[in-house]
């Protein structure tokens, strides 16, 4: 089996959900779907790049696009959009012009660093310096559990309300969706065991669309993508 049909399949997952979410912005204009889109965006080219390494082996492009989008920015971006839901515009507006700042220091340093390529079947980030390493950690956790805490908050904030119940559910699957690629990264750390990275990777996007098309907001109302104007569809039951 060619183990890179697995992020092929998460990156068109991933690719779809981003256009979804971006149409969204496109109606309703609110950045924390700009950020989410952008996010899974990034989500794609990381998951692509890992097919291309798979196929046709690790090269230096590859290698940089998938570090920089999938292994320090893509949960950051995730977490700030959660930000925008849980905190005042203000604050959130100064954590996101901090983020950018440190986008910037990190695209610098991950595409300028020396890269020894030599006998790297697949991807790992060992073959980078430590100050790289550990801003990918940090971004990741940081990004990972704010969304899984904004998550999990929002499911109690409805759950105690006693409303909006698919939000409940709709926001637990997001949280489950959100461990998976960590806990399937951090099997990859620990034995480079990559088949069970990719299918946790799958996994975890797959769920987290699924948690977002259980939002009542998608069902019910229907818009041709990329067009302006709502057309009300009949109530769920």
């Amino acid at each position: 089996m060619n183990v890179g049909i697995l992020p092929l399949i998460a990156s068109i997952v991933s690719l779809i959900f981003g256009l979804a979410v971006l149409d969204q912005y496109f109606a309703r204009r609110k950045p924390y779907q700009l950020l989410w889109a952008i996010a899974l965006f990034m989500y794609c080219v990381s998951t692509f790049t890992e097919f291309l390494a798979e196929s046709y082996g690790v090269s230096d492009a590859i290698y940089r696009l998938w570090y920089l989008f999938g292994a320090i920015l893509v949960a950051a971006y995730l977490g700030m959009g959660t930000l925008y839901l849980l905190v005042k515009r203000g604050v959130a507006h100064i954590i996101m012009a901090l983020l950018l700042l440190i986008s910037v220091y990190a695209a610098f340093k991950v595409f300028t660093v020396d890269l020894d390529l030599s006998g790297l079947q697949r991807f790992s980030g060992r073959i980078l310096p430590d100050d790289i390493r550990s801003l990918s950690r940090y971004l990741s956790y940081i990004g990972a559990l704010v969304l899984v805490g904004g998550a999990l908050y929002s499911s109690w904030v409805f759950l105690r309300r006693k409303i909006l119940p698919h939000r409940v559910s709709s926001n637990i699957l997001i949280a489950v969706g959100v461990l998976l690629p960590a806990i399937g990264g951090g099997i990859m750390r620990a034995a480079d065991a990559f088949l069970l990275f990719y299918l946790f990777e799958l996994a975890g996007i797959i769920i987290i669309f699924i948690g977002f098309l259980r939002s009542r907001e998608v069902f019910g109302l229907y818009r041709i993508p990329f067009r302006h104007g709502f057309h009300k569809l009949p109530e769920q039951t």
